[in-house]
Parts: C-alpha cells; structure tokens; sequence
C-alpha cells in the first residue's frame, strides 16, 4: 500500500470549521535562563525556529530543537525551559479550532505531543516571515492563513486516530455531522483496504442502516460508494505518474483491469485509457475547447451516480 495521500482533515469541510486567533502570536526569544510555569485557557502550537527547549507536560517530558512543533491543550499545565547557548527562538500561537462554532476539533484526535515537521525547509521561512510580520497586538486575515498550514502541517503529523465518537442523541446534528466527517476521512485516509468500512461503521455509536442514510445523505455516496470513489481517486493519480491501467488496477486492489475500467468510468466518467491521454494533452498545454483555464471537468460526482447509491443501498 502506497503513503496515503489523504490527511485527518480532508473530509471536514472548509465551512465547517472556525479557526480562531485567541491573542497575536508569540515571539519566542528566550534567553539560557528563561523559565515558565503556566497554564492556558486555549490550545497552543509551539515552534521551535533555533535553540531548544524543555518541557514537562503531564509527565511527559518533551525536547523542543528547531523543525519541531509541540500541541500544549487547553487547560493543561506545563513546565519549560531554555536548554541551549543559543537564543530558543520560534512562535507561540494559542487558538481554538471548533467544528460547527461549538465543538472543539482536537479534544476529538488523538496526536502526538511534538513532531519534527516532515517538509521543515519548505515551512522554515514561512514561520520566519510569520513571526517578523505578525502585528504586535492584533491577528490579520494572513496571520489566520499561515497558520492554518502551520496547524494542519502539524496535524498531519502527529495524528494517530480519532477517539472513539460518544453516543449522541440523533437529534444532536452536531455530533451526528462530525461522526459522518469522522468516517468519511477514515475510510478516505485508507480506501485499499477491504474491510475499512466495516470497521468504521462497527465503531460509529448509531444505528448502521440509520448512519449510512445520514452518510449517504451529507457525502452523496453511501460508505461503500465512498470507498470506491476514494479508490478512483488514487488510480487517477497513479496514471497521471506513468502507471499502466493494469498495474494501477493490481495496486487499488482490483485484479481484472477490464473490470476496473468499467468502475474508472462510472466514478469518474472517462475511461483509464482516456484519462491518461488527457493528462498527457494538458501537460502539453492543449484542452478542448471550454477548457482553456486548464481545468478538466469530468463528472466525478454525477447525477446519475448520486441515484445509483440510493438510500436502498445497504452498503
């Protein structure tokens, strides 16, 4: 199985989040002596940019060395010092980010306390320009923008899973959309293996038959039809590297590439064949007449398919 190429977060929508700024950011120039004993009432995401540092977080002891991001939640006290000659230095941004405006999003995931961050010299001079261009006691609309690529780099990670949903009166719709967005990114961040959407559905605190209705209902694909898509989407991306239909039908788990070419374009509306020669006029700089902003439009999600997985569908 290829690196999934799906984060935690990819199956929540854009609108469904709310990120908030608590306070300007941080900008950490701490000396050898500096010392801190404290508590905050919002997350924190530490950035380490020279130096080190040293925390002690619930008894867990954590080293801080530039490239590192550390997660200090809400409400939790924690311990830190300087630990290097050289001045510690990075950013400090406390946040709250809510799903639906009232439910926090990270009390839902378990993570990892720090990480290094996996592309730290792509993100090194975005956290320095962060930290130089941050105004002194205010947030700005680009302060929110890099720091949710900062959050969500940090996410990605030092994501390990989803806590186990809390059963949830059905006409809490809160609770019932972010168990729907739950499932939908466990069954996207592994879509080659047979029997995710058992276990997503084994773990979800629902009624199944109801759950699936409401899945199929929010997502337009029953969880089966989900898992499909996803897999389509992974075959897309391995003919626009060069893979032969047969071999992208072997690695999305299908072992006859007539039999995956008709699924490729019942999901997707072209066929394997057709896709690669598209992607191969595009790199060239040629598209069909409409399409001269060099968007393809295939019928991803059509009509038709929508009603093919009718709330009938038990899968």
């Amino acid at each position: 199985m290829e690196k999934n190429e799906q984060g935690p977060l990819a199956a929540i929508p854009v609108q469904a989040l709310t990120l908030n700024l608590t306070r300007s950011t941080i900008k950490m120039q701490h000396s050898p002596s500096w010392r801190i004993d404290k508590t905050n009432s919002v997350h924190d995401l530490v950035i380490c940019l020279t130096g080190g540092g040293e925390y002690e977080i619930a008894g867990e002891r954590v080293v801080m060395e530039p490239g590192c991001a550390m997660l200090i939640e809400a409400n939790r006290q924690f311990v830190g010092r300087a630990v290097s000659s050289d001045l510690y230095t990075g950013v400090a941004q406390h946040f709250t980010l809510d799903v639906f405006g009232r439910m926090d999003l990270i009390s839902q995931m378990e993570l990892k306390r720090s990480v290094a961050l996996p592309r730290w010299p792509m993100l090194q001079p975005l956290v320095r320009h962060y930290r130089e261009s941050v105004p002194l006691s205010s947030t700005t609309l680009a302060q929110h923008h890099m720091f949710m690529v900062f959050l969500t780099e940090y996410i990605e990670a030092a994501f390990i899973g989803w806590r186990q949903q809390q059963e949830a009166s059905v006409d809490n719709p809160d609770a019932l959309s972010l168990a729907v967005m739950v499932a939908a990114s466990r069954i996207a961040a592994d879509p080659l293996d047979d029997g995710i959407v058992g276990t997503v559905l084994a773990s979800i605190p629902y009624n199944q038959d109801y759950f699936r209705r409401i899945f199929r209902r929010q997502v337009g694909l029953t969880p089966t039809k989900y898992q499909e898509f996803k897999r389509m989407e992974r075959a897309m991306g391995l003919l626009a590297g060069g893979r032969s239909v047969k071999q992208t039908a072997e690695q999305v788990g299908y072992g006859d590439s007539y039999y995956f070419s008709r699924m490729f374009k019942h999901y997707i509306g072209v066929s394997p064949a057709g896709y690669k020669a598209a992607e191969r006029r595009h790199r060239d700089g040629q598209f069909p007449r409409g399409e001269e902003d060099g968007l393809v439009v295939y019928p991803l999600l059509s009509r038709r398919l929508r009603d093919d997985s009718g709330e009938g569908d038990a899968s």
